[in-house]
């Protein structure tokens, strides 16, 4: 009897274990990246390498990305991004680039984590939004004024840079909130077709930007949740149990 109980609280602890490990892995989106290539984020060019990306910091529609460094001991960078939505999910963490002149190291425009339909959008400083803007023919999220540190990054205000090279309000240019819209069943245009690349990540996508969402698929953390503490109720019952019959037995 004794061996059962003990047998049960430890499963039931696991089962505790691994809700906080899949909720905080959830909550900062931790993804570790390795790029066969130099790539461009927001104010620098990063080696070939292994990276950490992370969420810092989430203030609605705009999020504080943190790039550390393989083992996580030293932060490189922290990075202003927006909310970007997709139509297609996948199980890969996905990342757009933006177009650049050939030969030049690939700037990421986007970052998304596997199996979710919101991702994060880069903002580039204004000077470096044009020109990415205007080699990749889409619009490009901009910092309005030249920051210096973090705390500033966090309340900085943002523009949308057009491939014409002129400033707009976010919000009209980039879909930073998801559209309410009936699902219906998509027709793919005749003579269409979708490629992926490969830069050394599990996915990256240089297609246009989604402007559809569908609805992220139910977690299994409230399953989880309910296991644990059953399993915590079997082994009291079973501790009471083992209790009345020891008396019954004096």
């Amino acid at each position: 009897m004794t061996k059962a109980v003990a047998a049960a609280f430890a499963i039931a602890v696991l089962g505790l274990a691994s809700i906080g490990g899949v909720r905080a892995d959830e909550l900062n989106k931790l993804t570790i990246l390795t790029f066969s290539q130099p790539v461009e984020i927001p104010g620098q060019v990063l080696p070939a390498g292994t990276y950490r990306f992370q969420l810092a910091d989430s203030m609605g529609a705009r999020s504080v990305v943190q790039v550390f460094n393989a083992d996580g001991s030293k932060i490189i960078a922290s990075v202003m991004a927006i909310r970007d939505y997709r139509l297609e999910l996948t199980k890969q963490t996905v990342i757009k680039f933006n177009e650049v002149p050939r030969g030049s190291p690939g700037a990421i425009r986007a970052w998304f984590y596997p199996g979710d339909s919101v991702g994060q959008a880069f903002v580039y400083s204004k000077a470096r939004a044009m020109q990415l803007a205007k080699a990749s023919k889409v619009v490009v999220p901009a910092l309005a004024v030249d920051v210096t540190d973090d705390a500033a990054l966090k309340t900085a205000p943002i523009v949308a840079v057009t491939p014409e090279e002129k400033e707009v309000p976010v919000t009209t240019a980039i879909q930073t909130t998801p559209e309410e819209r009936v699902a219906t069943p998509p027709t793919a245009p005749a003579g269409s077709s979708s490629v992926a690349g490969s830069t050394g990540i599990d996915q990256t996508e240089r297609s246009p930007r989604d402007t559809r969402q569908l609805p992220r698929t139910a977690s299994a953390l409230p399953l989880i949740g309910l296991l644990g503490f059953g399993l915590i109720a079997v082994a009291f019952g079973l501790m009471a149990f083992g209790k009345r019959a020891t008396a019954s037995a004096l």
